[in-house]
């Protein structure tokens, strides 16, 4: 019935075969007189999404999360990941081979420092690592009186025989109707902020930071509409595009070339070494340790900072907003489709994850805007759901039975990218579910209605929506919530809602809002929302105030609640938002979907 046009659901990697490539993979660094080899999940630009030729940690390892690192000596190896995924790392990767590594028990860092001996060689690829992690990890190697040394060619690459050719998809230009900037303004801000920072170029590496400045948009890597490429932005002069020219139709060369100088990226080692005696600004948390050596080899002043891009990116212009708004509304209609459908669906028994996963991509491209996914959604039944970033596929796809069902998913309009997250009940749900879940919306509810003092961050509400957990002894092990990008990545910074999210909050900003809880085994529930800084008035107030527009319009699961643990104003908030979704959605879906939703958004 329905049919996946852009998620997939096989396995990428086969984690039978961690043994056989990882002792090829020391054969060969025995030939580079090599004792061991430091390998993330990354490539060139620190891309989330990478292309199936950077996907070297999940060919090695069969580890397919979106955080991985792997530390390779003669005699052990371990794959180090995060909270979000160490039960998944279990099922994925061979034990007998890789030890698995929480990070946040164990940084790479220390493990060097424990299982380095002095004089040991270790390789690394300079182009994969950024020149903040690498001088953390020599620092290391330092401390066991071994050498970091970087390579000329990754010996993954030489051992992968079958290994994908790097991605060669079209340039797009994407339209200032959209964009609602254009890019002459938009290299003007630019400069600006270079000459503040008494900068001569800025070294753009991040992709999205090429394609907002540019205004361009591609399909080299799944779910985020981006060209792969590279940016020098002078503080006065024309900037320089390095794109693979086969990428370009006549069209977008000629609108580039009107704005800035086209190069091949091949170009970009020669431009560094034309640098000398100038200060070119980088982000040391993302660019490549082998452009930062370039530029010192050739003598120029490295300026490490924030990239100017990434706050100007952050903050959305007015038609970027209204795209957003527009965005959800059309992504909204869709959902409520589906809710409806999955409804019926069900409680008959017969539906699986994979199905789920594919009907909910069919009704959104029903509405003829759909561009992608903006991420492989998560379909989780039962117990897979306690997994936070579970990722269906044909061997783990489970049927749909009573209890808690959570689909995570969002989409690519060109006007906007969302990101919702619903957890609906299937049959009955226990007082112990129903707890749970209400606890969950109580955090929801206090992000959804903070108000908080120009220049708060996101650390500063982080804890709003873990006391109703905390005051049962429960938490969660994710960001309460990550920027959201304009039909770029579904997950931006520097803005986020986290315990690490230092950066001010400011009017334009689009987040999710997505408290969870995870009972391992058993269930997982997770309520999420895009929101949107915007100014607050408050009489008598002393301080300029701001708080979140909620963007998102789906209803919530009243089954799901406990009533008796709200407070009377979450009861009234939550009553507001569903009729606020059915006065909005009612009049885009179809009378059958209407009727649900008019009981699904009734006062609680």
């Amino acid at each position: 019935m329905f049919e996946a046009k852009f998620q997939t659901f096989d396995e990428t990697s086969d984690p039978s075969q961690g043994a056989p490539r990882l002792a090829a993979l020391r054969a060969r660094l025995a030939t580079l007189k090599l004792d061991g080899f430091l390998l993330p999940r990354a490539d060139e630009h620190q891309n989330e999404y990478l292309p199936p030729s950077a996907e070297r940690v999940a060919w090695l390892t069969g580890f397919t999360g979106s955080y991985g690192f792997v530390a390779v000596l003669a005699d052990r190896a371990a794959l180090f990941v995060d909270g979000r995924y160490t039960v998944q790392a279990r099922t994925q990767v061979d034990a007998s081979v890789f030890a698995t590594v929480n990070v946040g028990d164990t940084p790479p860092t220390e493990w060097l420092k424990r299982n380095l001996t002095s004089g040991m060689r270790v390789g690394y690829d300079p182009m994969l690592h950024t020149i903040e992690g690498i001088e953390r990890l020599e620092k290391a190697a330092d401390h066991a009186g071994a050498t970091l040394v970087a390579v000329e060619e990754n010996p993954v690459d030489a051992i992968w025989t079958d290994r994908p050719a790097p991605p060669l998809a079209p340039v797009a230009l994407h339209d200032p109707a959209f964009a609602g900037e254009t890019v002459d303004s938009k290299l003007g801000r630019i400069a600006d902020e270079l000459a503040t920072a008494r900068a001569d170029a800025l070294l753009v590496t991040d992709a999205h930071a090429l394609a907002w400045t540019f205004n361009i948009r591609g399909s080299d890597v799944a779910h985020t509409p981006l060209p792969l490429g590279f940016a020098l932005v002078p503080a006065e002069g024309r900037a320089t595009v390095f794109l693979d020219g086969r990428k370009l139709s006549n069209v977008v060369r000629a609108d580039l070339e009107a704005k800035a100088e086209v190069a091949e990226p091949t170009a970009l080692d020669q431009a560094l070494g034309r640098l000398a005696g100038k200060t070119v600004r980088i982000d040391a948390s993302g660019v490549a340790a082998a452009f930062v050596r370039r530029l010192e080899a050739a003598g120029a002043r490295v300026q490490r900072g924030a990239d100017p891009i990434a706050k100007l990116k952050a903050v959305k212009n007015q038609i970027e907003i209204e795209g957003a708004r527009a965005a959800q509304l059309r992504d909204g209609a869709a959902l409520c489709r589906f809710l409806a459908w999955l409804d019926a669906e069900a409680p008959k028994g017969t539906l699986d994850e994979i199905g789920a996963a594919e009907a909910l991509e069919s009704f959104r491209r029903e509405t003829g805007l759909l561009r992608d996914v903006s991420f492989p959604s998560i379909s989780a039944a039962g117990p897979n759901a306690a997994l936070p970033h579970y990722r269906v596929t044909r061997a783990s796809n489970a049927r749909l039975t009573p209890g808690f069902f959570l689909i995570d998913s969002g989409a690519q309009y060109e006007d906007g990218t969302t990101d919702v997250t619903r957890t609906v009940v299937i049959g009955q749900a226990t007082d112990e579910m129903k707890d749970r879940f209400t606890r969950v919306l109580k955090g929801h509810i206090a992000i959804s209605t903070a108000v908080f003092p120009k220049g708060a961050s996101g650390a500063q509400i982080d804890a709003f929506a873990r006391r109703p957990l905390w005051e049962a002894g429960l938490d969660f092990d994710h960001g309460v919530g990550h920027g959201v990008g304009s039909y770029l990545s579904v997950h931006e910074g520097p803005q986020r809602i986290s315990k690490l999210g230092t950066t001010p909050l400011e009017p334009g900003m689009i987040l999710s809002n997505e408290p969870g809880y995870y009972k391992e085994g058993h269930y997982g529930i997770r309520t999420e929302t895009l929101v949107l800084v915007e100014r607050r008035t408050i009489p008598g107030a002393e301080r300029e105030m701001y708080g979140f527009e909620t963007l998102t319009l789906a209803p919530i699961d009243r089954r799901a609640i406990a009533p008796a643990l709200l407070r009377a104003e979450e009861r009234a908030w939550l009553d507001a938002y569903h009729a606020r979704v059915l006065a909005e959605i009612g009049r885009f879906v179809d009378p059958a979907t209407a009727a649900w939703l008019e009981a699904a958004c009734a006062p609680l």
